[in-house]
């Protein structure tokens, strides 16, 4: 009886924890931009509120549209991004974008207490995902990045929480807060043209 030789026997397995968990990541043999599917999948899918960290906010039509779309769906969308950056410049162009994410219901918020590179997004306490996938041209597009879909895992509330105790140390940007003077939104708008450069 050959069967004997083989290195693995088929056996059932229990399974003790509850929910699931997929990797993913993008791959330089296939055109699909998998982190980005993964947070538009998550932003088309909520119901009720998406909660996100990310030290970039960089993003393309199909994203912006996708989270003023939400938010405007009474979903609460909220963002936090660093207060203290590690380039002006990609700083500058991420607070380009806050404006018209606030006046579309999303909130904002800065981590007030160092540079925060966190890349996680939790909705309706079933659904995150953490990875290394920025709100950037550049990490959507162009590079091969990675993370982990949860699904009603335990870890779902462990992405929540941390989240939340992240927002009290954070200040939330208002509308005002984004009123800037001509040569600043100048600026803004031509660092917004080389936006997928980043």
């Amino acid at each position: 009886d050959y069967e004997i030789f083989y290195p693995w026997k088929e056996q059932e397995c229990p399974v003790t924890a509850k929910g699931f968990v997929q990797p993913y990541a993008d791959s330089p043999m296939d055109e699909e931009n998998v982190g980005e599917h993964v947070y538009l999948h998550i932003l088309n899918n909520a119901k009720k509120y998406v909660y996100i960290n990310t030290p970039y906010l960089i993003v393309d039509d199909s994203m912006l549209s996708a989270l003023r779309l939400a938010a405007k769906s009474g979903v609460d969308i909220r963002i936090i991004t660093p207060h203290r950056w590690d380039k002006w410049w990609v700083h500058m162009t991420t607070r380009s974008y806050y404006r018209e994410l606030i006046k579309s219901g999303v909130k904002i918020y800065e981590y007030t207490n160092g540079f925060i590179h966190s890349k996680t997004f939790v909705s309706d306490d079933r659904t995150a995902t953490v990875g290394t996938t920025n709100l950037d041209f550049r990490s959507l597009y162009l590079h091969y990045e990675c993370g982990a879909l949860l699904y009603e895992a335990k870890a779902v509330m462990e992405v929540k929480e941390d989240f939340l105790q992240t927002l009290e140390i954070c200040q939330q940007v208002t509308e005002k807060d984004c009123k800037t003077n001509i040569v600043v939104h100048l600026l803004q708008d031509i660092l917004r043209l080389f936006a997928p450069l980043m």
